[in-house]
């Protein structure tokens, strides 16, 4: 065995179509912790990575396309701990050769949260050498939180994003929704929605929305992605 189906994309909805698979060492690596301690724990980085291509290597004086272009860094990340940029091209991780960004991705994924790992980035037509204090990725569940505000009530019980979550969305940042009372479904909030940004801020955690309520303002625009439609919601709290 090679690997574990986990999605299937199917244009028809029945079984043909473009299968997704972890890679088995990922599973045994799971099934590994699930058995030792009850639980799984992942490392995150805190980048969003896209493979490159011929054009867009010669562009960053690259070769060949070989490497993992960072296309974003999330705030308050490991990554942005370490001064990662977007722009970075990832050539190496613990001294292994990066071809792709599945190979970034794999090596993190098999990773202790506190773990570090060593990067050879290319930038500004040079390599230099960062290593990496990878952080906790969040559990969705223990990361919900309600979002009550005094004197109104926002009142959203959101989590982060998963990484399968972002990828459907096409995101890499957001909350997600998990109910909606108060306010915010007065205003047209509904669970399954995306919370991106708040009065123009992008949404990388709960606790940025928590700091922006702590002054009790009395309106907030979320802006909100529900299927493909990305729209802002004004809010009135009281």
């Amino acid at each position: 065995m090679i690997g574990i189906n986990a999605q299937i994309y199917s244009t028809s909805g029945g079984f043909q179509g473009l299968a997704f698979a972890i890679p088995i060492d990922v599973a045994l690596h799971v099934k590994d912790q699930l058995v030792a301690k009850g639980h799984i724990e992942h490392a995150r980085l805190g980048v969003t990575l896209q493979d490159l291509n011929q054009s867009l290597a010669e562009s960053f004086g690259l070769k060949s396309p070989d490497g993992a272009l960072v296309s974003s860094v999330v705030t308050d990340s490991a990554a942005a701990r370490a001064e990662l940029k977007p722009g970075d091209v990832i050539t190496q991780i613990d001294g292994q050769p990066v071809h792709t960004a599945g190979d970034v991705s794999s090596r993190v994924g098999m990773a202790a949260p506190g773990e570090r790992v060593r990067l050879a980035i290319w930038r500004d037509r040079a390599t230099r050498n960062v290593e990496v204090k990878l952080d906790a990725a969040p559990s969705p569940s223990a990361a919900r939180a309600e979002l009550d505000g005094a004197p109104g009530k926002l009142g959203l019980a959101v989590r982060p994003l998963t990484h399968d979550e972002q990828l459907q969305a096409h995101t890499d940042h957001g909350l997600l929704v998990e109910d909606a009372g108060g306010a915010a479904a007065l205003a047209g909030v509904e669970p399954g929605d995306i919370v991106l940004a708040l009065n123009g801020r992008p949404i990388t955690s709960v606790e940025q929305i928590r700091r922006a309520l702590v002054s009790h303002p009395k309106h907030v625009a979320l802006l909100i992605q529900r299927d493909d439609q990305r729209i802002f919601v004004p809010i009135n709290l009281g």
